[in-house]
């Protein structure tokens, strides 16, 4: 690089189903709301991420909001494209003279197929990337919190994200067995939501239910350290009116407890298809949780409880995919190996 090194603009992007993270020089410069809101009339993107994330669900008919990701790849390219844009857009605020060449590092699902991929690299190229590499999340997520992935130790790996939990067997810098389930983040909201209307006759929107699942989800009715009843405010179902209850944490439990018991199958079935030499490792090493998922409370015990195997959660699991997405640009030669370019 040397002198030019100026001309050409470095970034890992952890493009997510909920959130989108992009790092540059080891820092997070964006951290958005995956999502774009659009003008119906002239199809002109009006807001990126956290001002299009505070329009949705209260939008008038001019305007609608996109989320172009579901389960973990991209559904809409326009709006995947647009959204790319406007992130990268938000690092370079100061008008420069020139764009700058960039080189991006994008982790992608494991389970994902040729076609999502070149959407992926269609999108980022269209965005004005000169060279796209793709990394896959469990991988990224083991190199965030620290695993050495090049060891010849097995290592397993949970990224419960938004659009999909991926679990991922890693030694020798490869994923030995995975499993790529659509039942993450997305999923409970959504549980939380038919809970609400079914056994409290209120009706609630996806934000709503995201703010209940983050002040008072949970995986187990017994948690040590109990969160206070939250307060949720919807339409009433009967009357029309907007009324307000209470609920606690064991409620969500209960109303969670069967997409959590989906991802525990998964687990399961990736332990079993794991050779026996990685077997053993993973009973000294445990399992690694990471992405937003890992923050439900309780979770890391119900996976210890079904598999009697240790649980870590990451620091910071929300950010694991992200900062190991970005040492993977920093080290480009040496984890070149994992990407495909």
């Amino acid at each position: 690089m040397g002198l030019f090194s100026f001309l050409t603009q470095e970034i890992a992007i952890d493009l997510g189903t909920a959130n989108t993270i992009i790092i540059m020089n080891d820092k997070v410069v964006v951290d958005e709301p995956s999502i774009i809101a659009r003008d119906r009339v002239s199809g002109r993107t009006v807001a990126v991420g956290r001002l299009a994330q505070q329009m949705h669900g209260k939008t008038h008919e001019n305007i609608k909001t996109i989320r172009p990701l579901k389960d973990g790849v991209i559904a809409d390219f326009h709006a995947a494209e647009d959204m790319i844009k406007g992130l990268i857009k938000m690092i370079n605020k100061g008008g420069k003279m020139f764009q700058p060449s960039l080189r991006m590092v994008i982790c992608i699902p494991s389970g994902i197929t040729e076609v999502e991929k070149r959407a992926v690299k269609d999108s980022a190229e269209h965005a004005g990337a000169k060279e796209v590499y793709l990394i896959h999340e469990p991988m990224a997520a083991a190199i965030g919190i620290g695993v050495d992935v090049e060891e010849p130790m097995g290592n397993m790996i949970i990224d419960i994200g938004g659009g999909t939990s991926e679990i991922a067997v890693i030694a020798l810098g490869g994923i030995v067995t995975d499993k790529n389930i659509r039942v993450a983040g997305d999923e409970l909201t959504q549980d939380i939501e038919d809970y609400m209307r079914r056994h409290h006759n209120i009706l609630i929107g996806e934000r709503t239910a995201e703010q209940i699942k983050i002040e008072v989800g949970a995986a187990i009715d017994d948690l040590e350290v109990a969160p206070a009843d939250y307060s949720v405010r919807g339409r009433d179902l009967v009357t029309g009116i907007p009324k307000e209850i209470m609920v606690s944490y064991k409620e969500i439990a209960h109303a969670l407890n069967k997409s959590i018991s989906k991802i525990e199958e998964a687990i399961m079935s990736c332990l079993e298809n794991t050779p026996p030499e990685l077997s053993a490792d993973i009973f000294k090493t445990g399992i690694y949780l990471a992405g937003g998922g890992a923050l439900l409370r309780g979770l890391d015990v119900r996976i210890n409880r079904k598999t009697k195997l240790p649980v870590h959660v990451a620091d910071d699991p929300l950010r694991a995919v992200a900062r190991g997405t970005g040492i993977a640009l920093k080290n480009i030669n040496r984890f070149q190996f994992l990407m495909r370019e």
